[in-house]
Parts: C-alpha cells; sequence; structure tokens
C-alpha cells in the first residue's frame, strides 16, 4: 500500500513521462493501491487515477471501481473529491461516458447540497463530452432505478437540462431524448408525466408543426381515448384532465383537436354530473372539465359528427330552461325562478357555436323545426336575464378604476360582466335566422390577446376618434333646432318581461353563484396527488397512468 511520499514519486514519474506514462504501470498500480490507505493517501489517488487513467486501458475497470469506491468513502471531503473528477476517466474514452453518468444519477439522491452541486456539475460536464451518452445513463436509471433515483433524475433532467448550450442537443441528441422519453411514458406517474412533456416541450424539434402533432399524439396515447370513461373514478378524471391540459398549449390550426373533442362528446359531458373531484380541495370539477372542453373546441378540425354536437346541445340545454310557467299573469300562484348559472352556459355555448359552425344544418334541417323553435325560446329568455345581470354589474364597476377594480369583490364584477358580454354576443349569433356562427369571443378565462398596430394616427386630418372614456372632449353645440331629451328603451310589458331570471344580490354571501354554478371555486388545485407510486395504473398523482 502506498504512503503519501511513494504516490507523489509516482505521480512525478508519471508526469515526467508525459506520452509515455504508459511505460510505467507499476506506478499507476501504485496509485490505484491507495484506495486502501487512509485520508490523506485516498485525496491523493481520488485526484492521480482520473489524471493518468487514459495511458492504461488495461487497467481501466480496476481504475474505474477504485474510483468509484473513493466515491462512497465514509468521509465527505474523500466523496467529494472523488465525483468532481470522475468525468476526467471520459475524456478521450467516451464509451465510459453511459456507465459513469449512471452512478452520477445514482449519486444524486445525496443529502449533502455541497456533494448534489458537486454531482450536478459533473453531469453537466459529461453532457458537454457526450450528451447522448449522458442522457443513456441516466434514463437507465428512470427506467429500472429504484423511486428515489428516478425522481430526482426526473428533476435533474427538468431543471438542469435546459442551462445547457443549445448546440448541446444535436438531432440524434433529440431523436434519442424523444425515443426515451416515450418508453418511461410508458409507465408513470401524473407528476413524471408533466415533468416529461415539460422536458420534451423544449426541445427544439418539437416546435414545428410535425413536432407539435407528435407531442399531441403522446398525450392522447396517455390519455387512452380508445377507453370507456370511468366518471366516478377520481383518478380517471384527473387524468383525462392532467392530459387536456398538457396537450392544449400544442393545438393550432395546423394542429387540431378533432379526436380530444370528439371523446368529450361521447364520453364526458353525457356524465358531467357524475363527475367526482380527484382533488382535495372544494373546486368545482365539472366548470374545470367545461372550461378545458371549450378550449379545445377552438382548435377542432373537420367534424360530421351530429351525434357529437347533439349531446353538447342536450347539455347546454339543460342549464338554459324555458320560462317559468304562469309568468303571463294567468296563473295567480307564485313560481320559482331558475337559476341561471351562467359559467356553465359560457363554456356549452362557445363549445356548441364552434361545433355548431361545422354541422350548419343541426338547427337549420327541416326536421328540426321544433328544436330551432324551442331553442330560440330558451335564447330569448336566458337573454333578457343575461341582461339585467350586465346592467347591474355595469351599475356596480362603473366609475372604478385602479385600486378599486382590484378588490376581490370588483375582480369577480368585473369577470362576471365578461361572462355575460360573451353570451350576449354568441345569443346573437344563434338568434339569427338562420343561426349563425361568425362570432368570435374571447373565453373569460383567458387573457385578452393585445392588438398590436403600427400606428394610432388619423387617417384623416380633423376627425376626432372614437373613445370610450371620461376623456372625450366634449361635443360641440348643435345650431339650429335642438333635439329634446334622448327617450331611453322601455323593455315590453307581458309574459316573459317581469321575470327574466334573478341575478345575485351584490351584498349577498353567495353573490357569483348565479354564474359559477355555485359558490365561487379556486381553479386548478396546487395540492400533490394521492396514493403510492404503483406499476401498470393510475393511482392518484403517485401512481401510474
Amino acid at each position: 500500500m502506498a504512503t503519501v511520499e511513494q504516490l507523489y514519486k509516482d505521480f512525478g514519474v508519471l508526469a515526467d513521462a508525459k506520452d509515455k506514462a504508459s511505460e510505467h504501470e507499476k506506478e499507476y498500480e501504485s496509485i490505484l493501491s491507495a484506495v486502501k490507505g487512509g485520508t490523506n493517501e485516498k485525496r491523493l489517488a481520488a485526484q492521480f487515477i482520473p489524471r493518468f487513467f487514459k495511458y492504461f486501458p488495461g487497467l481501466a475497470e480496476h481504475a474505474i471501481d477504485s474510483q468509484l469506491d473513493l466515491c462512497e468513502d465514509e468521509d465527505v471531503s474523500i466523496r467529494r473529491q472523488a465525483i468532481k473528477e470522475l468525468p476526467n476517466l471520459c475524456k478521450g474514452s467516451s464509451e465510459n461516458i453511459p456507465r459513469i453518468a449512471d452512478v452520477l444519477t445514482q449519486l444524486l439522491q445525496t443529502d449533502d447540497a455541497t456533494e448534489l452541486s458537486i454531482v450536478t456539475t459533473s453531469l453537466l460536464t459529461l453532457f458537454k463530452l457526450d450528451a447522448k451518452g449522458t442522457l443513456g445513463g441516466l434514463f437507465s436509471q428512470i427506467l429500472s432505478g429504484d423511486e428515489t433515483v428516478r425522481e430526482k433524475a426526473i428533476k435533474f433532467m427538468t431543471t438542469k437540462m435546459r442551462t445547457l448550450p443549445s448546440e448541446t442537443f444535436t438531432k440524434e441528441v433529440e431523436d434519442y431524448l424523444v425515443q426515451k422519453s416515450k418508453e418511461v411514458l410508458g409507465d408513470v406517474t401524473g407528476e413524471e408525466f408533466i415533468a416529461f412533456m415539460k422536458i420534451l416541450s423544449a426541445v427544439s424539434s418539437m416546435q414545428t408543426v410535425t413536432g407539435r402533432q407528435q407531442l399531441v399524439d403522446i398525450v392522447a396515447e396517455q390519455a387512452d381515448l380508445e377507453a370507456d370513461f370511468q366518471p366516478t373514478d377520481a383518478d380517471s378524471v384527473d387524468k383525462l384532465m392532467q392530459c387536456m391540459k398538457q396537450a392544449l398549449p400544442f393545438f393550432s390550426k395546423n394542429v387540431v383537436s378533432t379526436k380530444f373533442v370528439s371523446y368529450m362528446c361521447t364520453q364526458v359531458i353525457p356524465v358531467l354530473s357524475s363527475l367526482v373531484n380527484p382533488s382535495e380541495d372544494d373546486s368545482d370539477i365539472q366548470l374545470e372539465v367545461l372550461r378545458l372542453f371549450a378550449e379545445l373546441c377552438t382548435f377542432t378540425g373537420e367534424w360530421e359528427d351530429k351525434n357529437g354536437v347533439e349531446k353538447v346541445f342536450d347539455k347546454l340545454l339543460e342549464y338554459m330552461p324555458l320560462p317559468p310557467e304562469g309568468e303571463d299573469g294567468e296563473n295567480d300562484q307564485p313560481t320559482d325562478e331558475p337559476k341561471l348559472q351562467f359559467s356553465y352556459v359560457e363554456c356549452l355555448m362557445s363549445s356548441f357555436h364552434q361545433l355548431g359552425r361545422k354541422c350548419p344544418d343541426f338547427l337549420t334541417a327541416e326536421e328540426n323545426t321544433d328544436r330551432l323553435k324551442d331553442f330560440r325560446i330558451r335564447l330569448q329568455y336566458f337573454a333578457r336575464g343575461c341582461q339585467m345581470y350586465m346592467k347591474q354589474l355595469r351599475l356596480a364597476v362603473q366609475g372604478k378604476k385602479g385600486e378599486e377594480l382590484k378588490s376581490e369583490e370588483n375582480k369577480i364584477k368585473v369577470v362576471a360582466l365578461k361572462i355575460t358580454s360573451n353570451i350576449n354576443t354568441l345569443i346573437k349569433d344563434l338568434f339569427h335566422n338562420p343561426p349563425s356562427y361568425k362570432s368570435l369571443i374571447t373565453l373569460s378565462w383567458r387573457p385578452v390577446q393585445k392588438q398590436h398596430t403600427e400606428s394610432t394616427a388619423q387617417k384623416r386630418p380633423g376627425i376626432t376618434p372614437i373613445t370610450f372614456d371620461d376623456s372625450s372632449p366634449p361635443k360641440k353645440a348643435m345650431h339650429g333646432k335642438q333635439r329634446g331629451p334622448r327617450q331611453m328603451y322601455q323593455p315590453p310589458s307581458g309574459k316573459f318581461s317581469t321575470k327574466a331570471g334573478a341575478a345575485p344580490n351584490f351584498g349577498d354571501p353567495d353573490y357569483g353563484s348565479g354564474f359559477g354554478g355555485g359558490n365561487r371555486r379556486g381553479g386548478w388545485r396546487s395540492g400533490g396527488y394521492r396514493g403510492n407510486r404503483g406499476r401498470g395504473g393510475w393511482r392518484g398523482g403517485r401512481g401510474r397512468y
């Protein structure tokens, strides 16, 4: 066993020999023997073994094993030194990269923050030497390692690979990454699925139309759109929602959502009321699903499934009541006014509006005369309730600016105004004869897309632009005959005019339930997943798809 003095002598011999170091195998074997020595000897061995590794291919296996022994030493300073030097075993010996990357991946589970930083740096160094080989080591542990290592490896890929230069990922490397990711996605938890979609969506080859279509196909496979939907199974509901959410960013006019929309129409919408909430909060799961569905419908491609349109239409009618009987005064008995659920109607009406334009004869065909007549009555009744509510909302937010509009109560009112405005726009379209499907709306929960214009300059001089705020210049006085005071429109009295559906009172503690299908609830749950990760099936967030 070499001493510190002997190690320095061996180092000197090998360093002086330079390219002829391979002629001094005895000295290198002396260095290898130091892994059995004391702390100082081990620390020197951790530095010297990688330094001259490339000159002794016949001792490569022995040298790697010796260095790995030092990576598991009880002394943290020795471990850190040995781990730091691991990439040097791969310089000039790229065939060792998958193995060393595999070892470093296992070392990601260390609890020592400094050691973890060294492991991470060493892995990133390997990526710069051979990205494909390094990915091979990472995926080896993801596919066959234990749960802790798998989790750490996926986290590394999600957070650290993005810091690498773009030239690191050649087309060959990207193809390999996609191929291995697909293998992993055959058995993943909900969190892992989201992580890999994040990884894949950052790949440059996935930024093309073909790449986005490939990502949508991956999500569709995970969603298992050929299987029957189980609305009372929390895991089934959670999986579908996560898949729709992951697929949405990739849809466009060239990458259509038809397959997802068809599945929703036939499997989910008819059983909407049976959905169970997969999260532990009190969020409105039905509204969340309807919002996702409405966004999916925006990107529907060719569509001839009238049965699917009918299922959406029928569900819409459930939330668009007929006028209560006795409104015309013929019945003296008081009647209960239907509760108008504006948020549900916005989603379903928008979805029907999108799909209806693909099947324009759904309402206009001769055999559908009664359907259209009934629908017009419902539209008219709902429109009156909607307009009454919009009037109340406008009055409530009128004159409020800046910080006032940022209060929670006023935010609710602003959103409610967006919802009712959207519904009003769609109703105007559908009330045409024949029904029209030309209007475009921005769904209330989606951010407004800013319009970029080259200039706001006037096209003709002397023309005052139209504005909608209080800063508009005063109008010039009219000469000659003056008009009398403006007459406000008075709605007709009689049937349907006095009871158009109650809008919520702003002082009511349940304010918002009239347009949200119940008490206002949170959006996407922020908590984790339930259950333990297991093979072969989705079991909450820690189960598998």
